[in-house]
């Protein structure tokens, strides 16, 4: 079974070649394609039509790709969004990512890097390159804290999550905490469920949000 894809892009023939693109990756198939939400919200009145994930690019006339995630997110959050743009810019990533994107990649990406953004988005429910996360861990942390709701989080899952936002890996963590990477491993699938996150970017977000890192 081939998991399902939607482009959601006004250039048809970028759209073409993405699905070119697709149609060599073993585990996906594209349905249709697209030129802009409205379409995409006439398919979508056939549940048949509900895919597993929609490549969403953001400019696009009559309804473009920040309505269009918001819509996906309030009427089909079961559907996984990967905005894909030529924008890197700040303030259009921050928004898609508000708007329920899951994750983000520009038009100038290689193809394996595609498919293993898509494979990255059905077993861990985001895809964030390197370059992403840093960026909205930058304007995340500019902003002011949110509410900050413990979730019943231990002193210790604090201190875990003041290092997701750093560049060590797991093992670096758990020397710094003096524990064994197993449990560092602990806290992270413990918060993890706590606050129904699935990646460390997530962890991190939170974190800046709430004014722990």
């Amino acid at each position: 079974m081939k998991y399902s894809v939607v482009i959601v892009d006004d250039h048809i023939l970028i759209a073409k070649a993405i699905t070119s693109i697709i149609a060599n990756f073993s585990a996906f198939e594209v349905l249709y394609e697209c030129e802009n939400g409205k379409e995409l919200q006439e398919r979508f009145k056939n549940p048949k039509n509900i895919p597993n994930i929609v490549l969403l690019d953001i400019s696009m006339p009559v309804m473009d790709g920040f309505e269009t995630a918001k819509w996906l997110k309030s009427n089909h959050p079961e559907t996984l969004i990967m905005a894909l743009s030529m924008q890197d810019d700040e303030q259009s990533l921050i928004k898609m990512i508000k708007n329920g994107a899951k994750g983000y990649l520009l038009k100038n990406v290689y193809p394996t890097e595609l498919e293993r953004a898509l494979n990255a988005l059905i077993k861990n429910g985001s895809y964030y390159p390197e370059w992403v996360a840093s960026k909205v861990f930058a304007s995340l942390a500019d902003e002011a804290p949110a509410n900050f709701k413990t979730f019943g989080i231990t002193e210790r899952e604090k201190e875990f999550l003041q290092y997701t936002v750093t560049e060590m890996n797991y093992k670096e963590i758990s020397d710094k905490m003096c524990c064994s990477p197993r449990t560092v491993e602990g806290y992270r699938d413990s918060l993890f469920e706590k606050l129904e996150l699935k990646t460390r970017v997530g962890l991190a977000v939170y974190a800046i949000r709430n004014g722990l890192a």
